[in-house]
């Protein structure tokens, strides 16, 4: 993963209730057999009408949110099913981090798992920070992660909590396979004196 410290960019507004994976990315972009082009369907029936061609209403296609590296997004983002096609496609999307009240709890685990941060506000804080974003000259912030702050584009500085383990996770730029691997040599020396005491399970 790629590691999460201080970034900054655009933050795009999606402040609907409720928006579900199937919206973030639909059925039909589950068909292939590796990830790419996930980054084409993420938010596909939103951003692109039925004939191929964007629609300039949607937020993600106007600028200056075209570039969006941040998302302010409403309650329960991320709720339906549990694919995590929707968290690869917005990583490809260049998505870094999403602020809001609350996330479904598999979502959480597999943006967690994919380097992507969720800051977790009080739902007034959060819309708050979505009205900010809404005005095109105001849309850039801040993430300080080890700092645990965001620092939005009129100087407001708001601090955040996140778990401890998570938090090292994604400063470090490590996955639970790498976060393994570092214990590999604790790993090795557990094995061999278990086969030593146990020679027969070998």
């Amino acid at each position: 993963m790629e590691p999460f410290t201080t970034v900054s960019g655009v933050a795009a507004p999606l402040l609907s209730a409720n928006i579900d994976t199937d919206v973030i990315m639909p059925k039909q972009f589950l068909k292939g057999i590796d990830r790419s082009g996930l980054d084409r369907g993420t938010f596909h029936d939103l951003r692109f009408r039925p004939d191929g061609s964007e629609d300039p209403d949607f937020i993600l296609n106007r600028p200056p949110w075209r570039q969006a590296r941040f998302l302010v997004v409403g309650p329960n983002f991320g709720c339906g099913s549990s694919r995590e096609h929707a968290v690869w496609g917005l990583r490809q999307l260049g998505i870094r981090a999403l602020i809001g009240s609350s996330f479904a709890g598999i979502f959480f685990d597999n943006c967690q798992r994919n380097g992507v941060l969720l800051i977790e506000l009080d739902q007034a804080r959060a819309a708050e920070i979505g009205e900010v974003v809404s005005e095109a000259g105001a849309a850039t912030l801040e993430i300080d992660l080890p700092a645990q702050t965001l620092t939005l584009a009129n100087g407001v500085v708001v601090e955040f909590d996140i778990d401890g383990l998570r938090k090292d996770a994604l400063v470090s730029g490590l996955d639970a396979i790498d976060r393994t691997l570092t214990l590999s040599d604790r790993i090795e020396r557990f094995e061999a004196r278990h086969f030593a005491a146990q020679p027969w399970l070998a």
